[in-house]
């Protein structure tokens, strides 16, 4: 897979919100362009995007520290940043095993910054697509023991994903391969107006600039729940990222802020997992969670190329 410079993708933009370097003048115009009908405009949406990645650190520790959990799936990881994933959950759990999906070409360029972690646990990296759900498993497999608990993360992806493409088809497969005592982490931007901001505006500009790459699908709240029927929601439940079980890390401020992270286990015959989710961020669990959540993974080391 090659990197087209001219055509924009979701994680090239993400990166430059959060104020990486590995974006081209296409992201940054369709950034400029798109986010200008923002809540607080380009700066608004920077916040909003630190927001989410305060989320998603809150989220792992959470699940590495107080949930136990030793395993994790994190797709559409994006381009790295200063703490990912696996540094997170291995700061807590030395021996937390991590793979990663994404279907950029640039984030696959900077795997190796992916891959360096603890000896004693193993990350690795996936070139893959949330669409095609048994491919993201056979290739999580070489790296994770999916007859264990797994922390599913799903941080700003599903609102790039449209509904022709059955999103709630894929993660409901996702979810029904995952072990008794997994989680759900979902975050996802919300199209209902915030702070008098318009968001469908954000969708609309987002869409004329990537609709060949990574069309937008902003949903609304009920749309967002959609995708944890049958899982119990962790606490604080379906809510603003900034929300989710804050640390005292002020990213966003007070501002409003159109992201939501949530928590829930499923309450499904199997009782899987629970999620965490909110707005646009959530995080659930499977009602038999406080049983197996805990228990350890297997800790054997493997080569962090096994699952590319």
């Amino acid at each position: 897979m090659s990197i087209d410079p001219s055509v924009a993708h979701t994680s090239r933009v993400y990166d430059y919100l959060l104020g990486g370097t590995n974006h081209f003048a296409v992201d940054r115009e369709v950034a400029a362009h798109a986010f200008a009908a923002y809540p607080g405009g380009l700066d608004g949406a920077r916040a909003d995007a630190r927001a989410n990645r305060a989320f998603l650190r809150r989220a792992v520790r959470f699940l590495a520290g107080e949930v136990g959990l030793r395993q994790f799936l994190d797709i559409g990881s994006g381009i790295p940043d200063s703490a990912n994933t696996h540094q997170l959950a291995q700061e807590l759990a030395p021996a937390a095993r991590v793979v990663y999906v994404d279907n950029d070409a640039m984030v696959l360029a900077h795997a190796h910054a992916l891959l360096a972690g603890s000896p004693a646990g193993a990350a690795a990296f996936a070139l893959g697509d949330l669409r095609r759900p048994d491919a993201v498993l056979a290739q999580a497999a070489a790296t994770l023991d999916l007859s264990r608990p797994v922390g599913l993360l799903l941080i700003g992806v599903l609102h790039v994903v449209p509904d022709a493409d059955d999103p709630q088809r894929c993660v409901a497969h996702l979810v029904d391969a995952l072990a008794p005592g997994s989680h759900v982490v979902i975050s996802h931007m919300t199209v209902e107006p915030v702070d008098g901001a318009d968001l469908a505006a954000v969708g609309s500009r987002l869409d004329e600039r990537m609709h060949a790459s990574n069309p937008p699908a902003l949903r609304d709240r009920a749309g967002v729940a959609a995708f944890l029927s049958g899982l119990e929601l962790v606490d604080p439940g379906l809510v603003a990222v900034p929300d989710w079980r804050p640390d005292g890390d002020a990213t966003a401020g007070d501002r409003p802020t159109p992201l939501l992270p949530g928590g829930q286990p499923p309450v499904r015959t199997r009782a899987i997992q629970r999620a965490i989710v909110a707005s646009s961020v959530g995080c659930a669990r499977p009602a038999r969670a406080a049983a197996t959540s805990s228990a350890p993974m297997r800790a054997t080391r493997s080569a962090s190329s096994a699952s590319v």
